[in-house]
C-alpha cells in the first residue's frame, strides 16, 4: 500500500468515526501514530488496541522534552496505525499519571497489556526500549527516570 493509500485509510477512518459519533467534540482529525520502533511490535500492539487489550501505553519524559511534544491530557484522542501506517483504531486518553520507571506496577504492566503482562517482562521491554531511543543521543536510561503513563480506552475500531 502506498503512503498516499494509508494517509486516506486514516482520513477514512476519522470520517467514518465522525459520521457514525456526531456527538464527538473532537471535529479535526487528531494525530495518527503506531507504537514501539519496529514493525513486529507495533503491528502486535495496534492488534491489542483493536481488540481492547491494550489500554495504556507508557512513554518516557525524556521523549516528549526531547521532541518538544506536549505532555498527553485527559481526553485527548489520536487514531492508532500499523507500522504501515494504516489506520486500525481510535483512543481517547482518560488519565495520564507521571511516574518514576522503578515505581511502574503490576497493574499498570497488565492494563499496558503487552507480552504475558507481567511487570517482570514489562520492565525487561522497556529498558530496552527506552535505551535505544537514548542512545543516539548519548543519554542514558536511568530506574528513576519519569515515564509518562498514559491509559486510554479504544473508542472505535476499523
Amino acid at each position: 500500500m502506498t503512503k498516499d493509500n494509508n494517509k486516506k485509510s486514516v482520513e477514512l477512518l476519522w470520517e467514518k468515526f465522525l459520521k457514525e459519533n456526531p456527538e464527538n467534540k473532537l471535529k479535526e482529525k487528531p494525530i495518527s501514530f503506531y507504537f514501539c520502533d519496529n514493525e513486529k511490535d507495533a503491528n502486535e500492539c495496534a492488534e491489542l488496541v483493536v481488540k481492547g487489550i491494550k489500554q495504556a501505553t507508557a512513554t518516557s519524559l525524556w521523549w516528549y522534552e526531547k521532541n518538544n511534544e506536549n505532555l498527553p491530557k485527559e481526553g485527548d484522542q489520536y487514531i492508532i496505525t500499523d507500522w504501515n501506517g494504516n489506520a486500525k483504531a481510535i483512543i481517547e486518553t482518560t488519565k495520564v499519571a507521571p511516574t518514576p520507571y522503578n515505581e511502574i506496577t503490576a497493574e499498570f504492566a497488565r492494563i499496558e497489556g503487552e507480552g504475558d503482562k507481567s511487570l517482570e517482562y514489562w520492565k525487561k521491554v522497556h529498558i530496552a526500549y527506552y535505551t535505544r531511543e537514548m542512545e543516539p543521543y548519548g543519554e542514558k536510561f536511568t530506574e528513576d527516570m519519569i515515564i509518562i503513563c498514559e491509559h486510554f480506552k479504544t473508542i472505535y475500531r476499523k
